[in-house]
C-alpha cells in the first residue's frame, strides 16, 4: 500500500484487511512522526444501509457540522442522504458535490441575513426558525421559503444539551408563533425538534413526536398545510452503540402519531455516521517521570494528539472550557500488548504549551517509550472540523480506506474522479482483531469502567483507574490501543 499525501484520495484495499492493519503498515515504514487518522468508508456505507433497514420511514439528513470531510460527505450523498446544513458555507460544499437542494434543510434557526438570501439564491428553500425575530428577517429576505417550526425537546442525560439555545416552547410559544407566520403570509411545512448531542435518553424521541402531532393540529387551525417531520439529531455513533433500541421507540411513536404516509419525515444524524469510522493513531514523542509523596513514581507521557482544542480529541461539541475538560463524560478501558513490568500510573497529554492540553488525567498504562503509537476508536465526530494550528501543530491527515468489492460498487456513483482512488495490495501477515464491530448490527454494551476525574493532574489526586488488560499480537507490539465510549 503506498500512502499519499493527498488526503482526498482513497485507496481500495484487496483481501482482508482492518483499520488496525492499516495503522501498522504505516508505522513499520517508520517514516510517520505526526498523527493520522484512517477512515474506513465501509463503515460509513453499513451504517447507512443499517439505518434504512432499522427506521425505512426516516429520511437520513446527514449534519454536516459533525465532520465535513468531502470523501465523507460524497459517499453520502452517493448512497442519497440529505443534508442538514446550518451556513452558507455548509450549503455551498453540499451544492458543489450535485446535490439537489430539495435535499437540503437550512436547519439552523438563528440565520444571518445574508445566509437566507444566499439560500434563496440557490434554492434551498427548507429552513427552521424558533423566535419572531427570525420570522420577520426570513418574511424580509425570503418570503417563500418553506419553513419548520422546532420547539425544545431535552433528553434527561445528552452530552451537549441544546435546548437552552434553541427551541420554542411546544406549549406556551409554539401555537403564537404558528399564528404570527400565518398574519405575515408564511408557509409553515412541518414541526422540528433536537433531543441534544449525544443522547442517552431514547423515550424522549416518543415525547418530541408526540408534541409534534398536537403542533401539526394547531397549525392546520392557523392555515398551515403541514407535511415534514424532523426528528434532528442526537443518535450515537461509536463502535458499540446501538441503533436498535432507538429505532424501535421512533417507529411505535410514528405508527402511534403519525400512521399516514403522507408526512415525510428526516432525522439528522451526525455522530452515528462519523464516529467510528474514524481511528486516529498518535505517537508518543516524549516522557518524564514524576516522584510525588501520592504515588512513588508516576509518568507524564506527551503526544501529538493536535488539532481539536489542545488535544485533538474533543467529545463534542466544544463547551468552551479548555482541551481536558472535554473528557467529562468518557469512560475509558484498553488492551495493550502485555509486558513484564506493571502497569504504572500516569498521565497523557497533548504537544502543546498549554498547561491544561490534558487528555487523560489519570490511568494505569505498561512503561510507554517514545516512539509507541496510541491507537483511539470512535474518532470521527467533531474533531476534524474544529482543528486549529494551535502552536503551530498542523491538522492530522486522513488515510481513506475501502475494501476493492465495495469500491466497484460505489465508484460510478461518487461526484469524485477515477484519479481519487489508488489500489493497495492485500495486507501480509496475521490480521489483528477488528478494531471495531464490522457493522453496527451487533449491539454489544461496552464493559463498564468508571469515569476518571477531569481536573487538571495533581499530586494529591485520587488512584488512578487501571484499564483491563488484553494480549495483542506480537506483531503489533508497538502499538497500544485506547479506546473511548462516550455516555
Amino acid at each position: 500500500m503506498k500512502v499519499l499525501q493527498d488526503e482526498q484520495r482513497i485507496t481500495v484495499m484487496e483481501g482482508p484487511w482492518t483499520p488496525v492493519d492499516v495503522i501498522k503498515q504505516v508505522v513499520d515504514e517508520g517514516t510517520q512522526e505526526d498523527p493520522f487518522y484512517v477512515m474506513n468508508l465501509g463503515e460509513v456505507v453499513n451504517r447507512y444501509h443499517r439505518w434504512k433497514e432499522l427506521m425505512p420511514r426516516v429520511e437520513p439528513f446527514y449534519a454536516v457540522k459533525c465532520n465535513d470531510d468531502k470523501v465523507l460527505v460524497s459517499t453520502l450523498a452517493a448512497l442519497g442522504a440529505g443534508f442538514d446544513c446550518a451556513s452558507k458555507a455548509e450549503i455551498q460544499l453540499i451544492t458543489s458535490l450535485g446535490v439537489k437542494p430539495d435535499r437540503i434543510i437550512f436547519a439552523n434557526p438563528a440565520k444571518m441575513a445574508s445566509h437566507i438570501r444566499y439560500s434563496a439564491a440557490v434554492g434551498v428553500d427548507l429552513m427552521t426558525f424558533d423566535s419572531e425575530i427570525e420570522l420577520l428577517k426570513i418574511k424580509q429576505h425570503m418570503p417563500h421559503a418553506q419553513l419548520v417550526i422546532r420547539i425544545r425537546c431535552d433528553a434527561a442525560v445528552a452530552q451537549c444539551p441544546l435546548g437552552i439555545k434553541f427551541g420554542c416552547d411546544p406549549i406556551s410559544e409554539a401555537p403564537r408563533l404558528l399564528k404570527l407566520a400565518a398574519v405575515l403570509g408564511l408557509e409553515v411545512v412541518g414541526v422540528s425538534f433536537h433531543v441534544g448531542s449525544g443522547a442517552a435518553e431514547t423515550e424522549v424521541y416518543a415525547r418530541g413526536i408526540q408534541w409534534a402531532r398536537a403542533l401539526f393540529t394547531s397549525a392546520a387551525r392557523a392555515g398551515h398545510r403541514m407535511r415534514l417531520l424532523d426528528l434532528g439529531g442526537g443518535f450515537a455513533g461509536g463502535s458499540h452503540s446501538c441503533l436498535a433500541h432507538v429505532a424501535q421507540v421512533i417507529n411505535n411513536a410514528l405508527e402511534t402519531h403519525f400512521p399516514e404516509r403522507s408526512v415525510q419525515v428526516i432525522a439528522e444524524p451526525g455522530r452515528y455516521f462519523a464516529a467510528a469510522a474514524y481511528t486516529l493513531a498518535t505517537m508518543v514523542h516524549a516522557k518524564r517521570e514524576v516522584c510525588t509523596i501520592t504515588f512513588l513514581c508516576s509518568t507524564i507521557i506527551l503526544l501529538p494528539l493536535y488539532p481539536g482544542g489542545c488535544a485533538n480529541i474533543p467529545a463534542h461539541p466544544p463547551s468552551g472550557r479548555q482541551c481536558g475538560s472535554a473528557w467529562r463524560n468518557a469512560r475509558w478501558w484498553c488492551g495493550v500488548q502485555p509486558s513484564t513490568a506493571a502497569p504504572r500510573p500516569c498521565s497523557v497529554w497533548g504537544p502543546s504549551c498549554d498547561g491544561l492540553d490534558c487528555v487523560l488525567p489519570s490511568s494505569l498504562l505498561p512503561p510507554l517509550a517514545p516512539g509507541a503509537w496510541l491507537l483511539w476508536r470512535d474518532m470521527g465526530a467533531y474533531t476534524l472540523p474544529v482543528a486549529s494550528p494551535f502552536n503551530g501543530f498542523p491538522v492530522p491527515r486522513v488515510l481513506t480506506v475501502i475494501d476493492a468489492a465495495l469500491w466497484a460498487v460505489l465508484k460510478d456513483l461518487w461526484p469524485i474522479s477515477e484519479a481519487h482512488f489508488v489500489h493497495g495490495g492485500p495486507i501480509v501477515g496475521p490480521q489483528t482483531p477488528p478494531l471495531s464491530p464490522p457493522s453496527p448490527a451487533a449491539c454489544p454494551s461496552p464493559s463498564p469502567s468508571p469515569s476518571p476525574g477531569h481536573s487538571q493532574p495533581s499530586p494529591s489526586s485520587s488512584p488512578p483507574h487501571s484499564p483491563a488488560l488484553a494480549p495483542l499480537d506480537d506483531s503489533h507490539s508497538r502499538l497500544v490501543f485506547v479506546e473511548c465510549a462516550l455516555k
